[in-house]
């Protein structure tokens, strides 16, 4: 039968019968003219895909289809929203990507270290092949909110154990930008292959359950571990490049001019952390010179007010906030999921995780939403709050009446800038009274409204403070600058 069904032809021929005219053999065979069809449509019109973004070049420059992590590719190019497919997730509040297998993501040292990242998030992460998960997803879905642009991303860098990963991975396989180096968080040779002192961020989590005989030993490894970069030294060659160059040569490998602002961090005290911690009395362990009582709440001691720490039983008073005044939910959906839709909530909630889907205005419309920044007074047009005598109440009007900026509190230098030992440490301020003095190298952290696109600058790797652009924070890191739309107030 089978024979007879794929020589219909041949079979025909010699039994005799009338040859088959391609007329007579597209109606008896329809369905298979359609998948034809169809297939030759799809090779036709198939784009390659790095990064899990379509690109127009060739797929011979892709490295035989494996991500090329810290390479920019079109980032700097304007997409077509309405006709790229599936760049967000079914209700266009997150950025998505097809689910990628973790081995086509996984760098050993070697590739880390060849791979000059900056700019991006470092999670440390402890945990044993059989620990149970702690949902990585929460903490990279916020850095993947869809009121960022693509080329405002951070890349994600996780140092771990690949055998833990590989369970979580179902969850995270579908954002974009992350990678996974298999090695250990408190091993030197790893954190210095993937650039921990130009990261942005680094998060220091565990996944371990805790011992029931000691509580304070609960903490013992993300304490170790947050300790082991404090007294870490680098070597500033890279900042010091960085610093020189300047226009369009002054773009990094990731395609990003905001590394720029600031250069690499010659010693690990200096490298921005923050440790998650089990059990608040451990809070003491991780500033050498914190002189705080050991007794004094997590909330007054220094790494806290700081925000190097960060406790399980800090959520427990979101909970109560959120209890007693409905209208804080709003503000924190914002700073902890990064905004989400009773759609998306379901979906979550069933288990089904992010599914893509295609722009169409309602989607692109979830886009138009705030999202949190970090504004220096030092320089651009908000500077003129941070001179001497300026106050926050002049700052927080000028910044809601000229840029619809809401401010929420200040980031300030621990020290006197003037003193000999002064440190890079900074505490915030929220809610600071309407006569409160504000200083130049005070930063604000504010609420900021959607920018419908970023143009790209060769002087932007300048750091020069121009009249028409502010300079914005890009998913937590420094300072953008961005261009005014018409229209805009200025």
């Amino acid at each position: 039968n089978l024979i007879k069904k794929c020589k219909c032809k041949h079979l025909a021929n010699k039994t005799g019968a009338t040859p088959a005219t391609p007329f007579s053999a597209a109606l008896s065979k329809p369905l298979l003219n359609i998948k034809n069809s169809v297939m030759a449509k799809e090779e036709n019109g198939s784009k390659p895909v790095m990064n899990g973004r379509p690109t127009n070049k060739p797929a011979d420059q892709q490295k035989n289809g494996k991500m090329e992590v810290g390479i920019a590719d079109d980032q700097a190019k304007d997409f077509d929203f309405a006709k790229t497919e599936m760049k967000y997730d079914s209700t266009g509040m997150f950025h998505w990507t097809p689910a990628r297998s973790i081995e086509d993501c996984i760098l050993d040292r070697n590739q880390a270290a060849m791979t000059v990242l900056n700019g991006h998030v470092v999670v440390c992460l402890f945990a044993d092949p059989d620990s149970p998960l702690i949902g990585l997803r929460n903490l990279v879905m916020p850095l993947r909110a869809s009121n960022f642009h693509y080329h405002e991303l951070k890349h994600v860098v996780i140092v771990g154990a690949v055998d833990y990963l590989r369970r979580e991975w179902k969850t995270l396989q579908n954002l974009p930008k992350i990678s996974v180096l298999n090695g250990s968080p408190l091993s030197r040779a790893d954190l210095r292959a993937v650039n921990v002192n130009l990261c942005d961020m680094c998060v220091i989590l565990s996944a371990k359950v805790p011992s029931n005989d000691d509580p304070t030993l609960a903490d013992k490894e993300a304490i170790l571990a947050s300790l082991n970069i404090k007294a870490m030294t680098f070597d500033d060659t890279i900042g010091v490049l960085n610093q020189k160059s300047s226009g369009r040569d002054a773009l990094s490998p990731l395609g990003s001019p905001i590394v720029l602002q600031r250069k690499g961090s010659v010693y690990g005290s200096n490298v921005p952390m923050i440790t998650e911690l089990v059990n608040d009395s451990n809070v003491q362990f991780l500033d050498q010179d914190d002189d705080d009582d050991p007794d004094t709440e997590l909330y007054l001691t220094q790494p806290f007010a700081c925000g190097t720490a960060f406790a399980v039983s800090v959520l427990d008073s979101l909970m109560s906030t959120t209890y007693f005044n409905q209208n804080a939910l709003t503000l924190i959906r914002s700073l902890i999921t990064g905004g989400a839709t009773p759609e998306l909530e379901l979906i979550l909630a069933e288990g089904a995780g992010l599914r893509g889907g295609y722009s169409t205005p309602e989607t692109l419309a979830n886009r138009n939403r705030c999202k949190v920044g970090q504004i220096s007074l030092k320089q651009g047009p908000l500077a003129k709050y941070g001179e001497a005598g300026g106050r926050y109440n002049d700052l927080f009007l000028g910044a809601l009446r000229q840029y619809g900026m809401l401010c929420i509190g200040l980031y300030r230098f621990r020290d006197n800038a003037s003193s000999v030992d002064a440190s890079s440490k900074r505490y915030i301020i929220t809610a600071p009274q309407d006569d409160f003095i504000l200083l130049p190298s005070d930063q604000v952290f504010v609420l900021m409204q959607f920018d419908q696109g970023m143009e790209y600058r060769p002087t932007w790797g300048e750091g020069k403070a121009i009249n028409d652009r502010i300079p914005r924070t890009a998913a937590g890191g420094g300072a953008v600058p961005v261009t005014p739309k018409p229209g805009d107030p200025s």
